[in-house]
Formats: structure tokens, sequence, C-alpha cells
């Protein structure tokens, strides 16, 4: 037997249900697509065709649909009949709502990983935070979230709270979109100061009520941080031309 009908054949030997080629080519173009918009290489308003989005990315007809349809479900596209789509807007009032729960949230999660967190894994990933990588300031950004949602998990994961961990989860991969804007497009870089050291001491010590201190204090700062970004952002943006044009942070 080939290797091809092995593989082919492999779902009926085990009991597995094979994925069509076409839903693995449609993840694979929603994963793109939603990182694009996550990290505001496409920016928050911008109005595209499905035909330059296929494109753009190289993509077929089908799997342009699938994750098009995946991005409306998730609230990250709007689609307007007869008319294309929509990247949704990002507005102040999505700061403050996604801010206002992680103020409640991750306090909640310092409280629950006091005494239980690894140090070694947190003191790497507050280091990966502060690294300055050789290259532009849009990947320096995402380097800096990747490796800021990867410690701020950490803390949620230690305190054992399954369902805290994946609303927090959904609430981090929706402020990455906020920063993005806000800091990307400023063409800065957030400065964390001193907020995840001291946190990391006091989880390690046990003492939960300052880590839960701490926490909600570093949160309420970097609001203020990414709201004045956003603003100054938006302002900056508030023309957007129809169309998938490259933004001024594109990388690609």
């Amino acid at each position: 037997m080939k290797a091809e009908e092995r593989l082919r054949d492999a779902p009926a030997r085990t009991g597995l249900v094979a994925v069509p080629d076409a839903t693995l080519k449609g993840n694979a173009a929603y994963e793109t697509l939603r990182r694009e918009i996550v990290s505001c290489r496409l920016l928050p308003g911008t109005r595209f065709t499905e035909a330059e989005v296929m494109e753009r990315f190289e993509l077929g007809k089908a799997s342009c649909r699938i994750a098009l349809q995946r991005l409306t479900q998730d609230g990250f596209v709007t689609s307007m009949p007869r008319h294309g789509y929509r990247i949704v807007p990002i507005s102040v009032k999505d700061v403050d709502e996604v801010f206002a729960l992680r103020s409640e949230l991750e306090p909640l999660a310092a409280r629950g990983a006091a005494g239980q967190v690894n140090r070694a894994q947190l003191e790497r990933l507050e280091q990966a935070c502060r690294q300055r990588i050789e290259v532009d300031v849009g990947n320096q950004i995402d380097f800096f979230l990747e490796a800021n949602r990867s410690f701020h998990m950490a803390i949620a994961v230690a305190s054992g709270n399954r369902r805290l961990c994946r609303t927090l989860s959904g609430l981090l991969d929706e402020m990455t979109r906020l920063v993005a804007l806000g800091f990307g497009v400023q063409g800065v870089r957030p400065n964390i100061e001193n907020d995840h050291t001291a946190l990391i001491e006091h989880l390690v010590a046990g003492d939960a009520e300052s880590a839960a201190r701490v926490a909600r204090r570093h949160v309420e700062t970097f609001r203020e941080m990414v709201l004045e970004k956003i603003i100054a952002s938006l302002r900056d943006t508030a023309v957007i031309p129809a169309g998938l044009s490259r933004s001024p942070g594109d990388a690609r």
C-alpha cells in the first residue's frame, strides 16, 4: 500500500473521522485573517470585498467564505449585503468593557495563584515582555503582546480555576486588538514599569491580598495608557479607505 493510500485510509482503520480538505483550508484561512485583524494590520473599520481577500491572501473562494463566516460569528467582521464586508470598529466603550472585566478577574486569579506559581516561568515571561528585538515597532508589539498574554495566563492557570482561564483568555485576545490599535498605529511600545516584578514577589510569597492589589493597579494603569493611545489612533485613522490597503505597521 502506498503512503498516500495509508494516510487516506488511516481514519477508516482507526475509527477517526477524516476532516475534509476544504475545512482544513478554511480553518487555515480563518487563522490567517484573524491574526491580521487582531494585530490591526487590517485596521478597524476597513471595508473590503471577498475578491480582495482572495487576492491579497491567495485564498480559494470556498476557504475565503468559511473564514469570513467564522470571523463574522466571532464579531470581528460584519457583512454588508451587496457591498462586501467591514472589520468591526473599536470604540472607547470597548476599552472600558474589556478593562472593567479584567480589573475584576485578574485580582481573582492572583488570589487563587498565590503560593502556587512557578517563579522561574513567570520571571522568564516577564523578561520576554521587556525584551526589545531588532525589528520594526509593529513586530516588537506583537512580541510584547504574546509574552504579556502568556504571563497573565500563567497566573490564571496557577489559580486552578478553569472557567476563569477560559474567560480571561478571551478578554486577553480582545485586549490584544486594543493594544495593537493604540500602540501599533502610534508606533510606540508599551511600558509596563515594575508591576509584573512586584506581582511575582507577592505570588511567590503566598500574599494573596497584596498580589490582588497589584494586579488591579496594573490593569487600571494599563487601561489609562491604552485609552490614551487608542483615542489618538482613532483620531489619526478616522478616515479609512475602502479595500485592504496595508496599514503603517504592516510587516508583511
